[in-house]
């Protein structure tokens, strides 16, 4: 968490903080090796999801939440327009875990949790440790079943979050769900989520939530954010160039879409 924490610095430890506040004159920032990996994922999916995956978005996210905060009011475009660069370009990594220091305003929100979730599944393993369950919130993986079992992984209600919606039954597997019903604010009678769509600038609103299956904690909650940022019909194009991965969209009109397997392991 120190090291992705875009609000707070730490004694001794270069951060996404640190990276986007710095004053420093150095050309180049020696940034952890875990730190380092982490952006080297974002720019890749940043290509993989044609920008909607954009860690350089902070200028936009920031500014949101100011406004989310203090729940009143929403930014104009161009408050969130001039608020700065979100070109991820502006993020150059260089050899020996270094990067340029030209002040890009980096947000993880979109890829940290997944990422670190897997991290740690993969490091369990390492060890021999194959039955687990991590719950991550919003973000679950599991391995084996303690009982020779599947497991029984509830899909979340983004209308009430004290009911579920759908179950996957399914072991050495992670669910992730991205949706407007966590971190958002009304305005107007509007609702606003979290999650910022690059190309507009605003919070996106093409559906209520979408949950993905598949095995890699990252992969999964990579998709949930650009699915979430789509329209269903171009989420459903967009899996098809990946394997083994099923989708649960909830639409604004309160209905449940599913990729044919999703439920098969039922």
């Amino acid at each position: 968490h120190m090291l992705t924490d875009k609000y707070n610095k730490y004694d001794g430890i270069i951060n996404i903080n640190y990276i986007n506040t710095n004053n420093s004159n150095d050309k180049y920032l020696k940034i952890d090796k875990r730190l380092y990996e982490m952006l080297e994922y974002g720019i890749k999916y940043y290509d993989i999801t044609n920008g909607l995956i954009n860690i350089n978005i902070g200028n936009i996210t920031d500014v949101w939440k100011k406004y989310r905060d203090n729940k009143s009011g929403i930014p104009t475009y161009d408050e969130l327009k001039n608020s700065g660069e979100i070109d991820i370009n502006q993020i150059v990594l260089l050899d020996k875990y270094r990067m340029l220091n030209n002040k890009p305003n980096i947000d993880l929100g979109a890829i940290s949790k997944g990422y670190t979730t897997e991290i740690v599944g993969n490091y369990l393993e390492s060890i021999g440790i194959n039955k687990y369950i991590i719950n991550a919130g919003g973000n679950v993986k599991v391995g084996e079943h303690y009982k020779g079992e599947k497991y029984k992984i509830g899909v979340q209600s983004p209308i009430d979050i004290s009911k579920t919606i759908d179950i996957v039954k399914k072991n050495n597997t992670s669910v992730v769900m991205s949706g407007d019903y966590i971190r958002n604010y009304e305005y107007d009678g509007v609702l606003y989520s979290h999650i910022i769509d690059p190309n507009t600038l605003f919070p996106a609103n093409n559906i209520k939530s979408v949950c993905v299956v598949t095995e890699n904690s990252g992969l999964a909650d990579v998709l949930s954010t650009a699915l979430f940022l789509m329209d269903i019909d171009d989420g459903k194009k967009f899996i098809s160039d990946f394997d083994d991965v099923e989708v649960l969209w909830y639409t604004n009109d309160n209905k449940i879409i599913k990729t044919d397997g999703f439920n098969y392991n039922e």
